[in-house]
């Protein structure tokens, strides 16, 4: 068998593993249903980062609206199923196209510009976006939000229920991390690293730098958009104050804190995030003052985050462990 074959079936059976041992151990009590709501949650968040990272990290644009992608996808996805009828997984997917085009039609004006003028322009697309959902009341609820969205399953058993909500991000976080991962390392995605590298080297070089950006900033639009549609599954409720500027800025701190340009770290930094923020509930009106602190730390003593843009290979690592050659791909 070849050896893509054989990393394949390796990375299929590390995840199969990663998720029955999840799932096992929320069965049998170990896990408790809030702790595998938080781990769902986590899931949903590191989805909407990658997307990010593959703007900021692997392209070099900074963009800070990225709550209001996830805000099309989740309102989308929620309408479909709760005024349409559609299945949640044919709505889950619409709402990821449709933030996908949004990103298509809003890139042609924003991507030509750089910098700070881009990360100002992609926050005002997020508010103006968190504005019209708070106007649009006939279809979207305006600011009392929509409520009793159908999620993943109600089997009248919430230990079950939990366990298929689980289920279901695992299976999109997986998909997104094995979509982005090839593109990164496909041709287009070398490209794409090229522009962050130096822009004016990669188009003297005749890529087409603006194409290569699109294709980075609708594909990052795409899966804000699934993460929002599962986000709205999750927790049955969706209101436009939930997807604000801070929300976006937490997408930017879990890229930067797990490293931008990687994506094993982003998976990193959006667990260590999750329950960060969960546990430090217990400082009350501090928890904010204190993980600013945190962070502040993190960029003084740690400025690449914790993987910088490296990546671990679980390939790699699987085959040293069942003796199957370990050498440096």
């Amino acid at each position: 068998m070849k050896k893509k074959g054989v990393d394949f079936l390796l990375l299929l059976a590390a995840g199969a593993a990663v998720f029955l041992l999840i799932a096992g151990l929320a069965w049998i009590g170990v896990i408790g249903e809030f702790y595998l709501q938080l781990i769902s949650t986590a899931g949903i968040y590191i989805i909407v980062s990658l997307s990010l990272n593959l703007i900021t990290g692997f392209t070099g644009q900074l963009a800070l609206g990225h709550a209001g992608f996830m805000s099309i996808g989740a309102y989308t996805a929620a309408i479909f199923v709760m005024r349409l009828g559609v299945p949640l997984l044919p709505s889950v997917l619409l709402g990821g196209a449709m933030s996908a085009l949004f990103g298509y039609l809003i890139g042609f004006p924003t991507l030509r510009l750089r910098g700070d003028y881009l990360a100002i322009t992609t926050l005002g697309f997020g508010e103006i976006i968190r504005v019209v959902l708070n106007n649009l009341e006939g279809i979207t609820g305006g600011s009392a939000g929509l409520k009793s969205i159908p999620g993943f399953s109600d089997t009248g058993d919430v230990m079950l229920d939990a366990i298929i909500k689980f289920a279901w991000i695992f299976v999109f976080f997986a998909v997104t991390v094995a979509v982005i991962s090839n593109l990164v390392r496909s041709s287009p995605g070398r490209t794409i690293v090229s522009v962050r590298e130096d822009e004016i080297a990669s188009t003297s070089m005749g890529n087409d730098v603006a194409r290569y950006k699109m294709l980075s900033f609708t594909v990052s639009a795409l899966f804000a958009g699934i993460g929002g549609g599962l986000y709205s599954a999750l927790f049955n409720y969706l209101n436009p104050s939930n997807f604000n500027f801070l929300y976006s800025v937490n997408f930017v701190v879990i890229a930067v804190l797990g490293g931008l340009g990687s994506i094993t770290g982003t998976v990193l930094g959006g667990l260590i995030f999750t329950f960060a923020q969960e546990w430090l509930r217990v400082l009350k009106d501090f928890r904010l003052v204190v993980f600013g602190l945190l962070l502040i730390l993190l960029m003084l003593f740690w400025q690449k985050g914790i993987m910088g843009s490296k990546e671990l290979s679980i390939t790699r690592i699987l085959r040293r462990i069942l003796g199957l050659g370990g050498k440096k791909e």
